[in-house]
């Protein structure tokens, strides 16, 4: 694993490669591990061995599909299935864009053994919110030709900054008392003969940022399309589908994919901290001028992950 110093928010690049499977590359499937949450976003062929392989297991809270495309949903029906087998009997929501409902009832018609939990469908479109424990997992509309959606998984904001000299100065002791100014809780001591309270507004600074991780699955650049920019600026990790390199602009264009050198243009006008480049098309047996091309945009680190690549992703403060 690539480690870069924070905790329990981890990215495995399970599949990084476009449209095609390539011997070094699978097809789309970025698996994000939030504290015990596990999500999938897609999920394509191959992938329940590339978790094998990345040793995450199989506890899956939820997937979230882009679009349509086969080599984003294909390693749906196989995972269905281990989990089947596996006993399994919490529900598996799926997430995704219009066809969503008629793709489950497709996973419900093909099974041919009785399964001991449910699949759900949630449609989803641009702005929609999933909320979970600490955090939300927001769609967003991108650029593909069919219905599609990226995703922006972000943390709650977390209370500021505990002033440990400041409690104490107004008679807070340390203990207890502490951890539940620091939760939020508003406490009563007695001061000098007299009680009071002290609320977490004394004694904590400024809520500081969670972390942001934005998926855009298969798109053009989409930052300066209406309403998006608001919901994927600031991310601490961009994953840009990149399947050109520049040389292939007009083929980008065509078959509405990004160059690198576009996901880099995009890093930099969203101020993202980091860019990861991914859906790489199997013409290229070299990858060197996917990260010249985004460097030339973008100042911020780039990474081209290869499949199994897992990056923990660090608090801005």
């Amino acid at each position: 694993m690539v480690r870069i110093a924070g905790e329990t928010l981890h990215v495995h690049f399970l599949g990084t490669a476009g449209s095609l499977p390539s011997p070094q590359r699978n097809p789309p499937c970025i698996l994000i591990r939030r504290g015990s949450d596990t999500l999938l976003f897609d999920c394509g062929e191959g992938a329940q061995q590339q978790m094998m392989r990345a040793k995450t297991g199989f506890t899956i809270d939820a997937i979230f599909v882009t679009h349509w495309h086969a080599d984003h949903f294909l390693g749906i029906f196989g995972i269905v299935e281990t989990l089947g087998f596996m006993e399994r009997t919490a529900p598996l929501p799926i997430y995704g864009p219009p066809w969503v409902v008629e793709f489950v009832d497709l996973i419900q018609r093909i099974n041919r053994h009785t399964r001991g939990f449910a699949v759900t469908a949630h449609p989803l479109d641009h702005g929609s919110v999933v909320p979970f424990n600490g955090y939300t997992v927001r769609a967003f509309a991108t650029i593909h030709g069919i219905p599609g959606l990226g995703y922006v998984l972000e943390e709650d904001e977390r209370p500021g900054r505990f002033n440990r000299d400041h409690a104490i100065a107004l008679g807070v002791p340390p203990g207890p008392l502490f951890g539940r100014l620091q939760r939020g809780e508003t406490v009563r001591i007695v001061r000098d003969g007299v009680e009071t309270e002290v609320r977490p507004g004394d004694v904590l600074g400024e809520p500081r940022p969670g972390r942001k991780v934005v998926y855009t699955g298969d798109t053009r650049p989409i930052q300066n399309q209406p309403g998006v920019a608001a919901l994927i600026r600031g991310a601490d990790l961009l994953i840009h589908d990149a399947t050109f390199d520049d040389q292939e602009s007009s083929r980008a264009r065509e078959v509405l994919h990004a160059t690198a050198g576009e996901a880099g243009e995009a890093a930099a006008a969203l101020n993202a901290r980091m860019l990861a480049l991914v859906h790489i098309s199997s013409r290229y047996a070299s990858t060197a001028n996917h990260i010249r091309d985004a460097k030339r945009q973008y100042e911020g680190d780039v990474i081209l992950p290869a499949d199994l690549t897992a990056l923990e992703i660090p608090f801005r403060s």
